[in-house]
């Protein structure tokens, strides 16, 4: 008998490793996606997985990082975004980096291509039609208005929403070099994978007047209320927080020095490859809510910046996600109606990784069930299992915010272990964890 198809909402990274898992267990797939049919405010292009803020999966060491932890994870499981991410990786220290338009160019050429997935350049407006018995919601934090509505109002939840903001990109050329190095943190890595732009304590205070006095976008009414998401905050509401915040954040000047002078720095902004040829970088941690004229005016005041000229200028865009420990069962399905099931950040993970994880989960799900099989839930002691396990339950509804994944999910150890142990420790416990698991269940 033919296998009926899943239907997949949403193109993003969630939406195509869900789809490359479903077809990967021999289940025919329609992925839906609403580009260029209908825009959304933050998306540049019509690719499939498209980045559109950071190009950084952020950290790649899976013995003391948990998002390290779960790309490993991740790469034992067969994931199409971590196998395109590795083909097109860009310097960046500790970090996995991608070349953003060609991570998107590989991801859609390999669902393209499979035999197995149908993609569908469409919105759609409402909740799926009942007649689509299997289907996997990984719209992002960009729902369409129509289909986020649908979905609330289906749940009996009110919207939740927060603010996430985009970094601006400059192009490499326009970098005063006489100022300017290469240098990663403490030289890991490879020693030298961002661009490094130093400050004196005068300019680091002039700056940090400039961004409380610049002039931010103006919210609409019923946006006022929304939060920001701690792990993506404009770069001016850190410096709101005091005038030492960004020294200690994302310009902290440990670990690096100018070949150029022998005096400490005050203050450093760091540059991070953007795409694959190394001719645009992205200004870490600068992520804003300054209107355009502001952010040229006040960024290009930073030594080494002073002819930069601008890729894409920084930008700040609402974000929506369901109530999912209220909303969603231990298996991703709503629990009113069990035919719709959830993935990315939708849920309420936050981070490209975590958003690619859950769909790559909701896929072997989707696909098992419509295969009349089981699949237990991976341990909670993997990164995979604290993950899913925090925003179907574990989290606290009444304060549920948007989640990265962390060592804080995982269960303790059973043992005491000295702290510079513990990462390492639970890493290891998790991939054997993990291996188990899928041994046990011939995955």
């Amino acid at each position: 008998m033919e296998t009926r198809e899943i239907h997949i909402i949403g193109g993003g990274l969630a939406g195509s490793e869900a789809a490359w898992q479903v077809a990967e267990l021999g289940v025919p797939v329609v992925l839906h996606e609403m580009r260029p049919v209908r825009k959304t405010d933050a998306h540049h292009t019509e690719g499939l997985a498209e980045l559109v803020c950071s190009n950084s999966f952020r950290s790649d060491d899976y013995e003391n990082n948990a998002v390290g932890l779960l790309h490993e994870e991740m790469r034992r499981m067969n994931s199409i975004i971590m196998a395109a991410a590795e083909r097109h990786k860009v310097p960046a220290g500790s970090a996995l980096a991608v070349d953003r338009d060609a991570f998107s160019d590989d991801v859609s050429k390999v669902l393209e291509e499979h035999p197995l997935i149908t993609i569908k350049r469409e919105e759609i407006d409402g909740l799926p039609p009942s007649e689509w018995d299997n289907v996997i919601i990984a719209t992002g934090p960009l729902t369409s208005p129509a289909l986020s509505e649908a979905v609330l109002e289906l749940c009996g939840e009110d919207s939740l929403a927060f603010f996430d903001a985009i970094a601006p990109i400059v192009y490499k050329d326009s970098i005063n070099f006489d100022i300017a190095w290469f240098q990663s943190r403490y030289d890991k890595g490879e020693g030298a994978d961002y661009i490094n732009l130093p400050m004196t304590k005068d300019q680091y205070e002039t700056f940090i007047n400039d961004l409380n006095t610049g002039e931010k976008t103006d919210f609409k009414e019923w946006e006022e209320n929304t939060p920001y998401f701690e792990g993506c905050m404009p770069i001016e509401v850190m410096a709101e927080r005091g005038p030492e915040t960004l020294r200690f954040g994302p310009m902290k000047p440990v670990g690096l020095q100018s070949p150029h002078q022998d005096e400490p720095h005050h203050a450093v902004v760091q540059l991070r490859q953007d795409n694959k040829l190394g001719t645009l970088y992205n200004m870490v941690g600068f992520q804003t809510k300054l209107k355009y004229g502001e952010q040229k005016r006040i960024f290009q005041t930073i030594p080494g910046l002073e002819s930069a000229e601008f890729a894409r200028l920084g930008g700040l865009h609402r974000n929506t996600f369901i109530n999912s420990p209220i909303v969603l069962d231990n298996e991703l399905r709503m629990k009113a109606d069990p035919r719709l099931r959830f993935a990315g950040q939708v849920t309420g993970v936050e981070g490209y990784v975590e958003s690619a994880a859950v769909g790559l989960m909701a896929g072997r799900l989707a696909a098992y069930e419509r295969l009349g099989k089981n699949m237990p839930l991976p341990p909670n002691t993997t990164a995979f299992g604290a993950l899913i396990s925090h925003i179907t339950g574990g989290a606290d509804a009444k304060t549920f915010q948007p989640m990265n994944v962390n060592f804080g999910l995982f269960p303790p150890l059973a043992q005491r272990t000295k702290k510079r142990e513990r990462k390492p420790a639970m890493s290891k416990r998790a991939l054997a964890d993990l291996q188990a698991w899928m041994d046990d269940n011939n995955l």
